[in-house]
């Protein structure tokens, strides 16, 4: 039952996240930045599908400001993910499911920001994913030594009233999006 709810509400958010300017909004969640949140961290960003808000100027700009950036990358199915280091100069090699990521060669992180993806969340922290968990179970992999900071990026426009949820998602502590930011 839980997996039909989820598969619908991903269907309607991709629906709405398509009608947004992602050109524009890659500009304004930079205006959006919490210092408090983003000072100290070593953050982990992730390099953009079609559709998703694209946080590559944002990423240069943390790392143009001192901050340590990483990447994911996918591990096999049922797996957390890992990250490694990226500087805006570094190629990448193509990943799983149509992502791109560091090679194997550059240092593993730990983050304490964690930027991710979505379709949607709600007010009270809750995020929809694209349904293969691996942000869930990263951040119940980290959660349980260290201090995260799970910080969904979004259009404004993602955000919804109600998310069908389990045991297994992990909520978000904040949304950057091109009009604002939330914590939790």
């Amino acid at each position: 039952m839980i997996s039909m709810q989820k598969k619908q509400a991903r269907r309607k958010a991709k629906t709405i996240r398509a009608k947004e300017n992602n050109n524009l909004s890659a500009f304004q969640i930079i205006e959006n930045i919490p210092e408090s949140v983003f000072n100290d961290k070593i953050i982990a960003g992730y390099w953009p599908l079609p559709g998703e808000l694209d946080i590559i100027p944002l990423l240069k700009c943390c790392f143009s400001q001192g901050h340590k950036v990483s990447l994911p990358c996918t591990p096999e199915k049922g797996k957390p993910l890992l990250f490694r280091n990226w500087l805006p100069s570094d190629n990448l090699k193509e990943g799983l499911y149509g992502t791109r990521e560091p090679f194997s060669e550059k240092a593993q992180v730990v983050p304490n920001l964690i930027l991710l993806p979505l379709l949607a969340f709600t007010k009270e922290g809750c995020r929809l994913g694209y349904g293969g968990g691996y942000y869930d179970r990263t951040l119940a992999s980290l959660r349980l030594n260290n201090d995260i900071f799970a910080c969904g990026i979004a259009f404004a426009s993602q955000e919804v009233d109600f998310l069908p949820t389990d045991e297994f998602d992990q909520k978000l502590d904040g949304v950057l999006t091109d009009k604002y930011f939330k914590a939790f």
